[in-house]
């Protein structure tokens, strides 16, 4: 392991969470999201970024099932997976912080199927900022395969 990390630090909720930067293509303000019927409920939609139409998740719906409510401080992290790019609606978009490995604990809830995409959390001054892995988040999303499908497909078009 690397010996240390850069992550992107977001708020969700009153908490914080962090995503290794290597999955983070930009960070963009929330607007023109399509609603399409009949999907999960944490998906908001579609969203049209730099010319590719990526599905828009509601990380508050998956992490504390409410909807995230809307202010001029939600961003949407546009991450780019092993399986699918989609953008993920957080809070507020903090800032870019190096994190010394050491400064990483493994966490227990690893263990546990509905938060395995937690890797980690680093304690820095007071501050507690649970890492995700977005790979293993799309993989734990109920319904993702059929919306990858479907991106996939209008892609062809």
């Amino acid at each position: 392991m690397q010996d240390s990390n850069k992550l992107v630090v977001f708020t969700v909720g009153n908490e914080e969470y962090a995503i290794p930067i290597e999955n983070v293509i930009s960070i963009e303000k929330l607007e023109g999201i399509t609603p399409i019927p009949h999907l999960p409920t944490y998906v908001k939609g579609i969203m049209k970024v730099r010319g590719e139409l990526i599905p828009a998740i509601d990380t508050e719906n998956i992490l504390y099932n409410r909807e995230m409510e809307s202010s001029d401080s939600v961003r949407v992290i546009v991450l780019n997976t092993d399986d699918i790019s989609l953008g993920v609606l957080v809070k507020e978009a903090k800032e870019i912080l190096d994190i010394p490995a050491e400064d990483i604990k493994q966490v227990g809830l690893v263990a546990y199927q509905k938060t395995s995409y937690f890797t980690g959390v680093a304690n820095l001054d007071g501050r507690l900022i649970t890492i995700i892995s977005p790979t293993v988040l799309v993989k734990t999303l109920e319904g993702i395969r059929e919306i990858q499908e479907y991106m996939e497909n209008q892609l062809q078009k």
